[in-house]
């Protein structure tokens, strides 16, 4: 009876030690790690490719008008008539306001009528000569008397250059009556009305034309630019375009015209100047722009979108994909960024496909998905929104 408990307990023995070597096992067998292979990174890709790209110098300018002219009264007389309205585009030579003339009219009638009464007394001075010198042949009029008379002839003469003269200088003050516009152009504000006298001192004169076609536009460029600049102006004209101050609309074309004789000391630029034929007036006097100097056209240069062109210490890099879908850095050198195409003058080729948005994912050998189409397109609305949060 005593042996039953015994053979019980042994066998309980026995099974926890079963249960123990099991989880000691267990526990000292080395576990089996599975590798974790990272995801592909989603990127948008582009091909380098070779195309026709201009090169531009870029700078700020100011708009000026080819010719401004201050309509000033060269006499004093009373405003009678204006003929013109604001803003008007005048020809040179187009009458703008008339001052009242009367006065210097009877003027040239007091000069002619004196100058026609020593006209008639030189007339007579003449004939009286004319006889005393024949009487003088003959011998009944005196050497003093001839004399005398030629004197007399000689002074009325004069008399009438000098009548003359002053009915010349008559006329000119007439047509000063008359004021018109020396040059093509658009007028002003007026700045003085009918009924008012004018002087020649009048500060602000008449009214200010001011010529817009052609027009001129004065911009700077860094002096370290003057030497390609004379380079490729010893080929020929360069051209100047200008555009709006966010660079969205351009304004006009022209020609560069003059660099000046002088670099600024203080900001160390050069200034030039443009001119533009503006028959649309969409360049106007005072106006701020974004001027383009074109210095040649690039035949088949690399070029990328420039989102692709990323900066680091050593410079501007881009991410090439690879034929096994790897991203790659790539060191470039960039010649120029315009209108969001970054021209690559070192570090690519024509055919290489680079990452143009994706990147802030990406490191030295990281795996990537190309996106095409829509996904491609949303991928590019998801970045700039990201990129628009501050």
């Amino acid at each position: 009876m005593k042996r039953r408990p015994t053979i019980a307990l042994i066998a309980l023995a026995a099974v926890l030690a079963g249960v123990s070597f099991w989880f000691y096992s267990k526990r000292t067998q080395p576990a089996v790690v599975a590798a974790v292979v990272p995801a592909a990174v989603p990127v948008v890709s582009a091909t380098v490719a070779g195309k026709d790209v201009p090169i531009y110098l870029r700078g700020i300018g100011t708009v000026i008008a080819y010719n401004t002219d201050v309509v000033r009264s060269q006499i004093q007389g009373q405003l009678i008539q204006i003929v013109f309205t604001e803003g008007q585009k005048v020809k040179a030579g187009d009458l703008l306001a008339q001052i009242d003339p009367r006065p210097y009219q009877a003027q040239i009638e007091q000069f002619t009528a004196n100058r026609d009464r020593d006209q008639a007394q030189l007339v007579n001075a003449e004939a009286n000569l004319s006889r005393y010198n024949q009487l003088g042949d003959k011998g009944y009029a005196t050497p003093q008397l001839i004399e005398t008379q030629t004197a007399q002839v000689a002074q009325l003469r004069a008399a009438v250059k000098a009548d003359q003269a002053q009915i010349d200088q008559a006329n000119v003050q007439l047509s000063y009556t008359r004021l018109t516009s020396a040059i093509p152009g658009i007028t002003g504000v007026r700045q003085i009305d009918v009924g008012n006298i004018i002087h020649p001192t009048d500060p602000n004169g008449l009214v200010v034309v001011t010529q817009i076609e052609p027009i001129s536009l004065l911009f700077t460029l860094p002096q370290t630019d003057l030497p390609a600049i004379q380079e490729h102006l010893a080929k020929g004209p360069l051209k100047v375009i200008a555009y709006s101050q966010d660079n969205k609309v351009k304004l006009d074309e022209g020609k560069l015209l003059l660099v000046n004789n002088e670099i600024a000391g203080t900001t160390g630029t050069i200034q030039l100047k443009a001119e533009f034929a503006n028959p649309d007036h969409r360049l106007w006097p005072g106006q701020l722009v974004n001027a383009r100097l074109l210095l040649e056209l690039r035949k088949d240069a690399l070029t990328v979108a420039g989102s692709a062109v990323q900066q680091g210490p050593s410079g501007a890099y881009v991410y090439v994909v690879t034929s096994d879908q790897t991203a790659v850095l790539s060191p470039v050198h960039v010649a120029q960024i315009s209108d969001g195409q970054a021209l690559i003058d070192q570090g690519l080729k024509a055919g290489d496909v680079v990452v143009v948005d994706g990147q802030y994912r990406l490191k030295e050998g990281s795996r990537v998905r190309e996106l095409h189409g829509k996904a491609a397109s949303e991928a590019d609305l998801q970045s700039s929104v990201q990129n628009a949060i501050p």
